[in-house]
């Protein structure tokens, strides 16, 4: 059928007989029958025998899709140059142009397109402006990224101003701020008060911003709903009460996720999938994310199943996982970016669990788990999730065969001072919130001639952190900055250290095993969300849970006690180097068996017909208390009665429209108290 498309199109092409409209609609039957090659050489045929014709640019911009899907990246950026050549006032291929430069590593020059659609003096109406914003969203995008030396806040902030409503923007805008430690963080304009700036904060970088679990809560099931396409015929995948009947085989576990490569989670999860009992699971890895690593072979080897489903829309995702039969889907990357949550909303699989790769609730009717540990999520702390809590002995996966080059730097070598103190956190920028940096400061100040060993971020942040450092009293200098290194010598030069000073709300994870496994002591400060208690978990499963401080006092006297106690400091180096091999953090065998335990134990729920479901009641209310607080003005870990201070306000808005009782702090008591009230 479609040769004869072909055929019969070239003929009309040849003979002059064919318009663009027409040629559209040929390559467009091509391309649905899935002859994209046949497509994009007939576009070429017809722009050949019509140069001259006024709609030839837009020919060559389709084709240059064509050519993209084939492949031909270069011809896509030849065929992108032409059509705006032709007409230089066609947006689109100035956009397109700059996303496939960005491809081939020119993104200086993409960033010269993209900046050109922006200038580009044409008739502004409802489609050249949803242009320009989209040419200013994918520049602001580009400066993060690529750590361009411009002002990528401002761009974002112009394409905010021109449509209000675009809540990507919003996310990327306030996470630039959290990563730039532009203190305070959110900065209210005249389009955007506090309440929307903090109401479109992506649940990621909530968890960094403010440690507000019932807000983080909230804020993800109102992201799960704005996220997720739910117009879909939920019918065709539904396999909630797909029957689980383990008589003659294993049970079937999916992990989904685009991080088994190059990335924390690969080298998390790596021993774990070799470690998996194949006499009890099957293991399926559903691969979603970029380009894969010199780690993915190990993972290959290690799972049963590898399937790609980068190149399948949410349905045949949806419905190649069913087809596999999963009992057990695990959402390895839950808010986090290249995300499939689509496919969960389709509920691929009876039972579907959040794990691992974010680090709070889902906020979602269609998770029914999230898998913690008695420290991260203890029974009182419940109410802040919308899945049922079940744990592990220790939440975290680690790896024991991970690299560590044979010789670590010298501390001269690593711009560090001999005999001074050094502390370190090498956790992200955007976890380093004005609070725990004025703790640090303060503890500098405490332990003369001791310094903060930071991880290297960007030249614009480093400037502004040592600013920081100076408007605190501190010698700028006493801030060093170390460059990132590949994973082994990374590891190597942890020895360094003497110290390493958590930050609060979003702790250290993989970066405080890694330290612990190097058997440097890791001082933390734990909250009441899901981020904020990881590293406490971590240092509790590796000995030493008196590292854990309940608050910033404790926290910050503990830092300066240790440094002037070297005694006590190396007594814990000690614990840590002669435990490392029977801990509970770094005991895979017993998690990777625990975890197969809680899989039955799920399995066995589901066949009983208990699997929970998520109440989602009142959450709106929640939000809108959440959003009224300034969480940059009074830091929530120090409000003592948490609960408390959400139920007075729940029972303020309940006096001016009645709320319906929930799970969480609005039960059918409070309702009742409020009404005799």
């Amino acid at each position: 059928m479609s040769e004869k498309i072909f055929v019969a199109a070239v003929q009309a092409v040849t003979s002059r007989a064919m318009s663009i409209a027409e040629v559209i609609g040929h390559a467009g039957a091509l391309t649905s029958a899935g002859s994209v090659p046949m497509a994009e050489q007939l576009y070429r045929i017809w722009i050949a025998f019509n140069p001259d014709d006024p709609h030839a640019y837009v020919a060559y911009f389709n084709n240059s899709v064509l050519q993209q899907q084939i492949g031909d990246v270069p011809g896509a950026a030849v065929s992108l140059r032409k059509s705006i050549e032709i007409n230089p006032d066609f947006l689109p291929g100035y956009i397109n142009l700059g996303s496939v430069l960005e491809r081939q590593g020119a993104v200086n020059e993409a960033v010269t397109f993209w900046q050109a659609a922006i200038d580009r003096p044409v008739q502004l109406n409802g489609q050249t402006l949803d242009y320009k914003i989209n040419a200013l969203k994918q520049l602001g995008r580009a400066i993060g990224e690529h750590g361009l030396d411009m002002d990528g806040e401002a761009v974002l902030r112009q394409a905010l101003d021109l449509n209000p409503d675009l809540h990507d923007v919003q996310e990327q805008y306030t996470a630039r701020r959290l990563s730039g430690c532009k203190w305070p963080v959110v900065t209210p304009w005249e389009k955007f008060d506090r309440q929307k700036l903090v109401g479109g904060i992506h649940p990621l970088s909530l968890a960094a911003y403010t440690d507000d679990p019932l807000l983080q809560l909230a804020s993800a099931v109102q992201y799960s709903i704005r996220a997720t396409d739910e117009t879909f015929d939920l019918a065709r995948f539904d396999r909630r009460d797909a029957p689980i009947d383990l008589t003659d085989r294993r049970i079937r576990v999916g992990y989904v996720s685009s991080d088994l490569r190059d990335h924390a989670i690969g080298y998390l999860m790596s021993e774990m999938f070799e470690l998996h009992d194949r006499s009890k699971v099957e293991v399926f890895a559903y691969y979603c994310g970029p380009a894969e690593s010199p780690i993915s072979p190990r993972i290959h080897a290690a799972v049963e199943h590898w399937v790609d489903i980068r190149g399948m829309t949410d349905d045949e995702a949806a419905l190649r996982i069913g087809a596999d039969g999963i009992d057990i889907l695990v959402d390895v990357n839950g808010h986090t970016r290249d995300s499939r949550t689509g496919i969960f909303a389709r509920r691929a699989a009876p039972i579907q669990v959040n794990w691992l790769g974010f680090p709070s609730t889902m906020g979602s009717p269609y998770h029914q788990y999230i898998i913690a540990d008695e420290w991260i999520i203890p029974p009182e702390f419940e109410i802040y999730y919308s899945e049922k809590v079940l744990r592990l002995p220790c939440y975290q996966a680690n790896d024991r065969k991970r690299v560590v080059a044979p010789e670590p730097p010298s501390r001269r070598d690593a711009g560090l001072p001999d005999d001074g103190f050094v502390f370190c956190c090498f956790n992200g920028s955007q976890k380093i919130t004005a609070f725990t940096f004025a703790r640090w400061m303060e503890i500098l100040k405490q332990v003369p001639g001791s310094v903060l060993w930071l991880l290297d971020h960007h030249e614009t942040t480093n400037a502004r952190l040592r600013q920081h450092a100076a408007d605190a009293g501190i010698e700028p200098e006493r801030l060093v900055f170390a460059p990132k290194q590949y994973n082994p010598f990374h590891l190597a030069r942890y020895v360094l250290a003497d110290l390493f000073l958590d930050t609060v709300p979003y702790g250290a994870h993989t970066t405080a095993s890694d330290a612990l496994w190097m058997g440097v002591p890791v001082l933390t400060l734990a909250g009441r969300s899901f981020a904020s208690r990881v590293c406490g978990s971590l240092v509790r499963a590796a000995g030493v849970e008196e590292l854990i401080c309940t608050t910033p006092q404790q926290y910050v006297d503990r830092a300066i006690e240790l440094a002037n106690d070297p005694a006590q400091l190396a007594g814990y180096r000690e614990r840590l180097k002669a435990n490392r091999d029977t801990c509970m953090l770094f005991d895979m065998d017993r998690l990777v068996l625990s975890l197969e335990d809680l899989y039955a134990q799920m399995c066995a729920d589901h066949q009983a017909g208990q699997v929970f479901k998520p109440d989602l009641t009142n959450l709106e209310q929640y939000l809108a208390v959440g959003l009224g607080f300034d969480h940059e003005a009074t830091e929530m870990l120090t409000v003592e009665d948490y609960n408390g201070l959400y139920r007075s306000k729940l029972a303020e808005r309940h006096r001016l429209r009645p709320l319906h009782a929930d799970s969480r702090l609005w039960t059918a008591e409070d309702v009742e108290a409020a009404d005799r009230r």
